[in-house]
């Protein structure tokens, strides 16, 4: 029942390369730059639209727990969520914790008077979506921040990054072709944004994009990819998003007053999303 993790393509005819060397190097300084910065625009951050009390679940990246989302659920709780960890310890991707992740939502979510959002960062947005298709009528919406869904494989991820995954994840490099390249592409169930950037350090952003609809939609940020929930944009976009009455979800209007000046156009998928078979 585990989680399947990444798409399976003909990878020669659509392939993603791995994220620039330079990014890479750079991914740390951008990060505490990130950080500062959210230090100086905080009294504009917490002015945000406040929401309508339901939940929102937050799901950390690889190697990752609730401590890295601390400041991303404190701003949440701010602005009238009920912000929720995952409470599953650090994200080894293993398929183990996979599930129990899929047992532990079932379990929470059964006690809820309200549907869920979830906001999900690298690897935590790749289960968020893997949710959606196993609880569709109790997720609200879902944010993923830098996730690689529609990667190919290992290629797309900074090598250091995949060897990490598969040490931790207790995977082979065969068992992950074979168990996690079954991903599908289509977007998800429910409303989607999927934030991503073209400076990503640790995947390619190309592996980030989700294919345009009627509830999907992609926004481009500038900055790092371990920085993503501490990034103002991106606390922008996520409050935004969550603010939207139930059911009238609307796409991110980036030419709204200052926000042509910030955010970028945001690229198309060009790819043919598939479903697995």
């Amino acid at each position: 029942m585990a989680l399947r993790v990444y798409e399976k393509l003909d990878v020669s005819a659509n392939r993603i390369k791995r994220p620039s060397n330079w990014f890479a190097i750079a991914e740390l300084p951008r990060v505490m730059l990130e950080v500062s910065s959210l230090a100086y625009t905080w009294p504009l951050v917490a002015a945000m639209p406040c929401g309508d009390n339901h939940p929102v679940l937050v799901l950390p990246g690889f190697t990752a727990g609730d401590e890295s989302t601390l400041v991303l659920r404190r701003f949440l709780s701010r602005l009238k969520y009920r912000a929720m960890p995952w409470q599953l310890g650090q994200n080894t991707g293993s398929f183990e914790l996979q599930d129990a992740l899929i047992e532990h939502f079932d379990r929470v979510t059964q006690t809820l008077d309200r549907k869920i959002s979830i906001v999900g960062q690298s690897l935590g947005g790749i289960y968020a979506r893997q949710l959606t298709r196993l609880f569709p009528d109790r997720i609200r919406q879902i944010i993923t921040l830098a996730s690689p869904f529609a990667s190919e494989g290992p290629e797309s991820t900074n090598p250091l990054v995949a060897r990490l995954f598969r040490h931790l994840s207790g995977m082979s490099e065969k068992e992950m072709r074979e168990q996690m390249l079954n991903y599908s592409t289509q977007p998800p169930p429910v409303p989607s944004t999927a934030i991503y950037s073209k400076s990503d350090g640790v995947v390619h952003w190309r592996s980030c994009l989700e294919f345009d609809g009627e509830q999907a939609e992609n926004v481009e940020i500038i900055g790092s990819h371990s920085g993503m929930a501490m990034n103002p944009m991106v606390l922008n976009v996520i409050a935004d998003r969550l603010a939207q009455p139930e059911g009238h979800w609307r796409r991110f209007k980036r030419n709204q007053g200052m926000r042509s000046w910030v955010y970028p156009r945001p690229a198309r998928n060009r790819a043919r999303p598939t479903s697995v078979s």
